[in-house]
């Protein structure tokens, strides 16, 4: 009976040990990961004014005012961008009010998504200098593959959150998360599809097609959250 009391002892520290140093146990409060995500969401949204200037009088010594026209790509890229960082985060906010406990996986995820969020400011910043000049294709592009690089992350976080719904205790909506899936990451394909443009057509048309698809996703995508105001999971390490 002892020896059978200590095979069962070392066959569960095994199995603790194979939880802890994998990647499927939840460590972590939701609560963390969205403050997390919430500041990194804050920084490039605000990154994104920094970059607002005016391109200076010039030989010809232009007004203020020809300067404050002339300076309209920083504009559309900025309320583009802005717009695009806003819906994410709300997004984002929506699609972690689902889960009550946050894995290993998930935070990797979580992690690369953010990764693309707080580089916009760069490609923001390529197309609002070159949007009317000879690098306007490869900045468009350039702002494009980040795009699709957001949304990859984007469709990543949510098929594993809804492939994992009972373990990361989503509760009684499995049917509805699935049909969300098509809605929440067609995106991807109109990102594409707005790079090609910026590459082969028009920088002006890939920044409207992608200023379009922000507002796309301004509207529900995403089925209500049924534990919205469940206690969250307190477990850590």
């Amino acid at each position: 009976a002892a020896s059978t009391r200590a095979a069962s002892t070392r066959a569960a520290s095994t199995r603790a040990a194979t939880r802890c140093g994998g990647l499927s146990r939840a460590v972590v409060d939701t609560r963390r990961i969205e403050a997390f995500s919430d500041g990194v969401f804050a920084i490039a949204a605000t990154l994104l004014v920094l970059d607002l200037r005016l391109p200076g009088p010039g030989a010809a010594g232009h007004s203020v005012t020809y300067q404050l026209l002339h300076a309209w790509p920083q504009y559309f890229a900025y309320v583009v961008s802005f717009l695009t960082i806003g819906i994410m985060w709300m997004n984002h906010h929506t699609a972690l009010a689902h889960v009550r406990r946050v894995d290993r996986p998930l935070l990797v995820l979580n992690l690369l998504l953010l990764m693309g969020v707080v580089a916009i400011p760069f490609p923001t910043a390529l197309v609002a200098e070159h949007l009317h000049d000879s690098g306007a294709a490869a900045a468009a592009v350039t702002y494009g593959l980040v795009m699709i690089a957001i949304s990859l992350g984007f469709a990543s976080v949510w098929i594993y959150m809804v492939s994992h719904a009972g373990q990361l205790g989503t509760g009684p909506q499995e049917h509805a998360l699935r049909q969300s899936v098509p809605r929440f990451t067609g995106g991807l394909l109109v990102y594409v599809a707005g790079t090609m443009v910026g590459a082969f057509v028009s920088a002006v048309a890939a920044l409207v097609i992608f200023g379009v698809l922000a507002i796309y996703y301004l509207f529900e995508h995403l089925p209500s959250p049924a534990d919205a105001d469940a206690p969250r999971s307190t477990e850590f390490p």
